[in-house]
């Protein structure tokens, strides 16, 4: 079989093929594995594409990283959720089962109101009692209409904004629902922060390039496949058979191939709209931010709602990554007005004592379609496309944005569709 496509997707698909016994070969367009979320070289560093995080919810990914001799507990440094602004105050969640924990985080937050933190477990119980479930065409917005402003713009905002990459005016409540109650309302240890300790390589592009190296599955960089073409009870990818097809590449490059043979699927597919993010890289030595991610309230003027110190997850020191998800209004700005932009928030969000220098500007990464947004009754296109050929990414229809284990999930799915 052939798997089109090596990110995240891709190489869990092809591992999980390979291990039901498949003869699997790889094609991807990109001179390297890793997609969306991999590793690039920048001024004189390992940085990567875009600052990514993990929680303790992400149970395909880490057991994929395992079974390619990726240790997580290396690779990754586990933190309790802790949401905190720079002048100290936000929510913490204490290790436990979730639900109490989450109620005494609510509880211990300094900053609100008791009738501010009473509404929010008011909110969240009514929540569970739905079962964590609501209509397809609700947006986040309006699912907590009712809230206090500062706890929409201090937690709800600042998580749907991460998890979903989509503004809450314009996120599916139904997704947003769905990743709350997979990450704070489930096992203990699901709410974690997993941030990686190394570069997004290291957690699964390099060790699967290896492994297939070990199992005999090839992998072809830089081809880009330019045809399928059905054949009886198979495939040809640009003439070459093959008994089935995975396609784990993008939506748009998903369409273009199936249009001629499946126009529907390809419609759907090529539908699909997106958001960008930003991750502006600063550098200040001697710098040191109180926490490994700090939160920030993101205004007209300050773009970023996160900041890391590479520095405190054994990064390069003094470098910090300031991430804009949502990030459409900034892409048009331009990327150094962006970068202007956000080395004045940091500036400001920071007290002085932070940093010993002015900062500069390090690196610049812009994913522009970094994840599909995640919009009210969106269609998304299934993972069977037709006979013998799937479709498998954090795109496809599931209970997931875009994410790293949406992506992990849909391809060990269809790997199983074999079957």
């Amino acid at each position: 079989m052939a798997v089109v496509g090596a990110g995240w997707a891709g190489i869990a698909a092809a591992v999980h093929a390979r291990k039901a016994g498949h003869h699997v070969e790889v094609f991807e367009m990109a001179p390297q594995a890793g997609g969306r979320a991999r590793t690039v070289q920048a001024a004189g560093h390992a940085l990567d594409n875009g600052q990514h995080i993990l929680i303790g919810a992400y149970q395909a990914t880490l057991q994929l990283m395992g079974e390619l001799g990726a240790d997580p507990s290396r690779l990754l440094r586990r933190l309790p959720l802790v949401l905190q602004y720079p002048d100290g105050q936000g929510l913490s969640l204490p290790q436990g089962a979730a639900v109490p924990a989450f109620v005494r985080a609510v509880l211990a937050r300094r900053g609100w109101s008791w009738a501010e933190r009473l509404s929010l477990l008011a909110t969240a119980a009514r929540w569970a009692a739905m079962r964590f479930r609501c209509g397809d065409g609700l947006s986040v917005a309006g699912l907590c209409r009712g809230l206090p402003a500062r706890v929409q713009q201090q937690l709800i905002e600042p998580l749907c904004v991460a998890a979903m990459n989509t503004p809450a005016a314009q996120a599916s409540a139904a997704v947003f629902l769905r990743v709350l109650r997979d990450a704070l309302f489930s096992a203990p240890g699901s709410s974690d922060l997993l941030l990686p300790r190394a570069p997004l390589g290291s957690l699964l592009p390099l060790p699967a390039l290896a492994w297939f190296e070990r199992h005999g599955v090839p992998l072809r960089t830089g081809a880009r496949v330019r045809e399928l073409q059905p054949e009886t009870g198979a495939w040809r990818l640009d003439g070459e058979p093959f008994n089935a097809v995975l396609l784990a590449c993008t939506a748009s490059e998903a369409a273009r191939l199936c249009a001629p043979v499946a126009p529907d699927w390809a419609r759907t597919a090529a539908e699909l709209r997106y958001e960008p993010i930003i991750t502006v890289y600063l550098q200040c030595a001697g710098a040191r931010l109180p926490l490994p991610m700090v939160a920030l309230q993101a205004t007209t003027e300050a773009p970023a709602q996160f900041a890391f110190d590479l520095g405190r997850l054994d990064g390069p020191p003094d470098v910090f990554a300031f991430v804009i998800s949502g990030a459409r209004e900034w892409v048009d700005r331009g990327l150094q007005a962006t970068a202007a932009a956000t080395l004045a928030q940091a500036l400001r969000a920071f007290a002085a004592s932070i940093w010993p220098t002015v900062p500069t500007v390090l690196h610049v990464a812009a994913e522009k379609r970094a994840t599909f947004r995640c919009t009210p009754g969106l269609q998304r296109p299934p993972p069977n496309i037709a006979l013998r050929l799937w479709a498998a990414g954090d795109y496809v229809a599931g209970p997931y944005p875009a994410t790293l284990e949406g992506a992990v999930r849909s391809g060990r799915d269809a790997a199983r569709s074999l079957a």
